[in-house]
């Protein structure tokens, strides 16, 4: 969401580890994702009004490479507005070649005590050589305003000495009625690093965005350092 409806991601997204391909089976078909973040940002827009929050994700897999699940986050948009949202996603990923991963996913935000603010997104991700991503989602009804958004990224992921992922990525975010979600099309970007310490992933960032967002959502779109840890299994 945003301002008044929040637009992240689950963790999904480019923040999102890359889907794993229909051939990668698992060794048990329940994954899940526990994370602390220092702010919640869902392409490049504070979620949590610049706070620090507990997200968690839960899946369970196929071998088919079929998959389910659910993800919920603190967040806060003002007085009075929701204090949680709860995501459902379904979709499917498989192998098209070789080098290349195809995933397609239904996405249900929710947040509990706000029904209308409630939409579904379709997101389709192609992934090369494992560590480029292509990211195109589509919503009709963006932030339950009841007009269409568009959402491009790219990510690369490049492997570092001792054991560390250095990951920049970039979007596009794109309405068909700008006032009907009273915001200006725009670019997201990010830079992070990040190291598994043990049974713990940490990730330092620096996510950024273009005047267009700081214009529409003010300091909630401003360039800031975001730290998680991660425990996953």
């Amino acid at each position: 969401m945003m301002p008044a409806r929040r637009f992240l991601a689950a963790a999904l997204l480019l923040s999102a580890p890359f889907a794993a391909s229909a051939g990668d089976e698992p060794s048990s078909p329940v994954s899940w994702e526990v994370n602390a973040v220092s702010d919640y940002l869902f392409r490049g827009v504070s979620q949590t009004d610049e706070k620090a929050t507990l997200q968690g994700t839960l899946t369970w897999s196929s071998a088919s490479g079929a998959y389910v699940g659910g993800f919920a986050s603190g967040v806060d948009f003002g007085t009075g507005s929701p204090d949680i949202e709860v995501d459902y996603f379904v979709g499917y990923g498989f192998d098209a070649s070789d080098s290349v991963n195809l995933d397609v996913m239904l996405n249900r935000y929710t947040y509990p005590g706000a029904s209308e603010l409630a939409y579904n997104e379709l997101i389709t991700t192609a992934t090369i050589a494992e560590h480029s991503a292509i990211t195109v989602g589509y919503t009709n009804d963006i932030w339950g305003s009841g007009t269409d958004g568009w959402y491009y990224g790219l990510r690369h992921d490049w492997v570092l000495p001792r054991e560390a992922t250095l990951s920049a990525s970039v979007g596009r975010t794109q309405f068909r009625d700008n006032l009907a979600v009273a915001a200006e099309d725009y670019t997201d970007w990010s830079v992070a690093v990040s190291r598994r310490f043990g049974p713990a992933e940490v990730s330092l960032g620096y996510f950024g965005t273009d005047a267009s967002a700081r214009a529409s959502f003010g300091k909630l779109a401003d360039n800031r350092l975001l730290l998680s840890v991660k425990f996953a299994r």
